[in-house]
């Protein structure tokens, strides 16, 4: 069968929230339309040795020097102007020819980048008209959008509807950003009754589980949030250390003989986890918060409020989709009060379009496919209201949310 159109799919080995989203996106897009061809590719490898190097040099999190490192980097680069000007024009220095080379080696039809900082180069890229290829930003954080957004990009894709006013002020009133569903496992928007998810996973039936997540990275006060809640009667800390084997062994050895404390790695049943569980903690924001609001679990973000996850607690609290706990001794009563507090899954998730089909029908490659399927107009960036723009302001709606239309311009540079 001969080919549709070839996207290219750019990620970085970072961190599974840029990784996990691109193959949900490369999945939907096959089950979209077999006939596309779907590539994933390591963008920030492609930017070139040097680019990596700093990305990867700036993500140690094993230190207090190395979180106030990232801490000052992300304030530099988002909230001083000049210097973001500067990080972007380099950035284009660093990694643009390494990209456009990918896109033509790859002889793609469409990109779609899942990391901001590959994002920011692409849309400087775009905006010049160093790249005739169209381009799509998976955006998976709630707020501090800035790299995630640019006025060159194409077509922005939001996993929270609350994003949309950001984007805009971040990329233009009249930018083309639709909240969607697919960049994660189908698997959260489907019902799963607490005791078959607590069965499947060994866990008891009766008493409070506590899912305590450090993200891919591992990162974060675990063994206090451990402690936390341990210290509620009866409770089980479920305990996900991501790629991170050092964090586990530690944690290991910390509560070795400990039933109610359970250590995991890398763990791609995090949909049963939070079915099973009565509340999370989480430190690295993302779309794991997400992921426990749609299942109803509440969620507490804490232990690692650095860089981005600061913003991102901010609007947890704005938006009322997580609890926030600065400090130790916060976490407890913001755990009584998340064991404490009603179940309430948001199935109204599954109204959103999908990713995959925003991608092709937006950016001119639904041709070949069932209006029916996905049957958003193919037209992008023109400002006018699209079908999906309804369907954002309904979850917003249903989950009592609100955004503010996103007048302020955030631009400020290229």
């Amino acid at each position: 069968m001969a080919t549709s159109g070839r996207v290219l799919v750019l990620s970085a080995a970072i961190g599974e929230g840029h990784d996990l989203p691109a193959r949900w996106l490369a999945a939907g897009l096959a089950e979209e339309d077999p006939a596309i061809e779907v590539e994933i590719a390591d963008g920030l490898a492609a930017m070139g040795r040097l680019s990596e190097r700093v990305v990867l040099g700036g993500s140690s999190f094993e230190s207090v020097w190395g979180n106030r490192l990232f801490d000052l980097t992300h304030w530099l680069i988002t909230e001083v102007a000049p210097i973001r000007a500067l990080a972007g024009v380099v950035g284009v220095a660093l990694g643009g020819r390494g990209l456009r080379r990918l896109i033509a080696e790859r002889r793609a039809d469409v990109v779609v980048s899942t990391y901001p900082g590959v994002t920011e180069v692409l849309g400087r890229l775009r905006r010049r008209r160093r790249l005739a290829v169209p381009v799509a930003s998976a955006i998976t954080d709630l707020a501090s959008l800035r790299y995630w957004a640019h006025p060159g990009v194409d077509l922005h894709l939001v996993t929270h509807p609350e994003s949309i006013a950001e984007v805009r002020a971040i990329a233009g009133a009249r930018t083309d950003v639709v909240a969607v569903r697919g960049l994660n496992d189908p698997a959260f928007l489907t019902e799963r009754p607490r005791a078959d998810a607590r069965r499947a996973l060994g866990l008891p039936p009766d008493g409070p589980v506590v899912v305590v997540s450090g993200g891919g990275w591992g990162v974060g006060d675990l063994a206090g949030a451990i402690d936390t809640v341990l210290a509620v009667d009866g409770a089980v800390a479920v305990v996900m250390c991501g790629r991170n084997d050092a964090v586990r062994e530690r944690l290991a050895a910390r509560h070795a003989g400990e039933p109610r404390v359970r250590l995991l790695g890398f763990t791609d049943r995090v949909a049963d986890l939070f079915a099973a569980a009565d509340a999370l903690v989480h430190s690295t924001a993302g779309l794991t918060v997400l992921e426990a609001y749609v299942r109803g679990c509440p969620t507490i973000s804490y232990g690692w409020g650095r860089g981005h996850i600061r913003a991102n607690n901010e609007a947890f609290e704005r938006f009322g989709l997580a609890q926030v706990a600065r400090r130790r001794r916060d976490l407890g009563p913001a755990l009584d009060r998340a064991l404490a507090a009603e179940r309430l899954a948001h199935l109204e998730f599954r109204g959103l379009p999908t990713a995959a089909g925003v991608v092709l029908a937006r950016l001119g490659m639904a041709q070949r496919r069932d209006t029916g399927r996905g049957g958003e107009d193919a037209r992008a960036g023109d400002g006018e209201r699209q079908p999906g723009d309804e369907r954002s302001g309904q979850v917003l709606a249903q989950r009592g949310g609100r955004h503010d239309g996103g007048d302020d311009d955030l631009r400020g540079d290229d």
